[in-house]
Formats: structure tokens, sequence, C-alpha cells
């Protein structure tokens, strides 16, 4: 193939700024397919952790319905081990933490919520963390962990849940004008449709009844 002189002086450009440049574009392109691969085995390596964990989760599930508390443990131990950046590691957290607890376990349902406050992938599963953790120090007649608890920030969502155990704490401190506060928070910010605005009802009226 002939070319003229103006794409003659062109090819030859070409060739002078691919001889001085060839090696950075090849590299710039290679750093590039790199990243991209290293995204795409970021995503599938996620997928792949999620799957497994899912898998284990479903173990943890079953160790509630069947009432196996080691399999419990044991699954649960193996998320958090193991997938601790998955939302199913603090959700068999919370779901351990409860079995041990109603076994008599504080101290380790207490481990475990906390671990849940402070890893917990999801804001959710760290608030209900944070009002169980607070109702366990409650029983414990711990009432400034559990206040320290419920004054943490949380989602608008648990508002109601929050001022009501805080409600709780206060009335077990014998503090009434403030118990009587929370719970009027805790009403005005629970749905006017659901049932659990009866039982805080029921709560303030009692105290007002003891005035």
């Amino acid at each position: 193939m002939s070319f003229d002189l103006e794409e003659q002086e062109k090819v030859d450009e070409l060739k002078a700024w691919w001889k001085q440049n060839g090696s950075t574009v090849l590299l710039a392109v290679a750093v590039f397919a790199a990243v991209v691969a290293g995204m795409q085995g970021w995503r599938y390596y996620q997928k792949s952790q999620q799957q497994q964990a899912a898998q284990v989760y479903e173990a943890v599930q079953s160790g509630i319905q069947g009432r196996d508390i080691k399999r419990i443990r044991d699954a649960a131990g193996q998320l958090i081990e193991k997938y601790p950046a998955t939302p199913y590691a603090s959700r068999a957290a919370l779901l351990v933490a409860g079995a041990n607890y109603e076994l008599g376990d504080a101290k380790s349902a207490k481990a475990q919520l906390q671990w849940v406050v402070e890893h917990a992938k999801e804001d959710g599963a760290r608030d209900v963390a944070r009002l169980r953790l607070a109702g366990i120090l409650l029983d414990e007649k711990n009432y400034a962990e559990a206040m320290k608890a419920l004054e943490t920030q949380h989602q608008k969502a648990f508002d109601g849940l929050f001022a009501d155990l805080k409600g709780d704490v206060l009335a077990a401190q014998g503090k009434m004008a403030e118990a009587r506060a929370a719970y009027q928070a805790a009403l005005e910010k629970i749905d006017e449709k659901s049932t659990y605005r009866q039982v805080v009802q029921m709560k303030l009226d009692g105290l007002g009844a003891r005035g």
C-alpha cells in the first residue's frame, strides 16, 4: 500500500509518538485491566461470602427452632469469626444473645450484643442490640450503664422504643416525673396504629395512679 507525502508524514509522526509513549499507554491499559479485574473479583468474593454466610445463618435459625443451644452457638460463632462483614453475623449474634440470656448466661449475652453495637453493618441491628443490652442492664439494676446505652444516636424509627425503655429505667430509680416525661415522649413517637402504645399508656397511667 502506498501513501502520499502527507499521509506518510502522519504515519511517521504516529510511529514516533508511539515509540515515545507506547510503554506508558500499555502500562495504563494494564493498570485499567487490573482494576476492572480486581473489582470483578471483589464483587465475586463478596457474593460468595454472602452466600456462604447465608447457609451458616440457616443453621442458626434451625438451632433456634429446635432449641439446640450448641448448634446456635457454633453456627453464630462461625459467622462472627469467618463472615463478620456480612449482615448475617450481627443477626446471628442477636439470636444467640437472646438464647444465652434465656438460659441465664447474661454475661455472654451482653458480650454478643456489644459486638453487634460495635460491628453491625445494619443500623437497625445496632439499635436493636442497644435496646436489648439496656434491658439486660436494667434487669441487673445497672441503671447508669442502661441509660448510657439508650442515650446514643439511633434511627428515628426507634425513638419510641428508646424513650419507653428510658421511662422504665427512670421509674426503676424512683424518678417518676422524669419517667412520666419519657413515656409521654414515647407515645408521641410510636405510631398511633401500633398496639404497643397501649403498653406505654398503661405504664404512664400507672405512674399517675401512684402520684
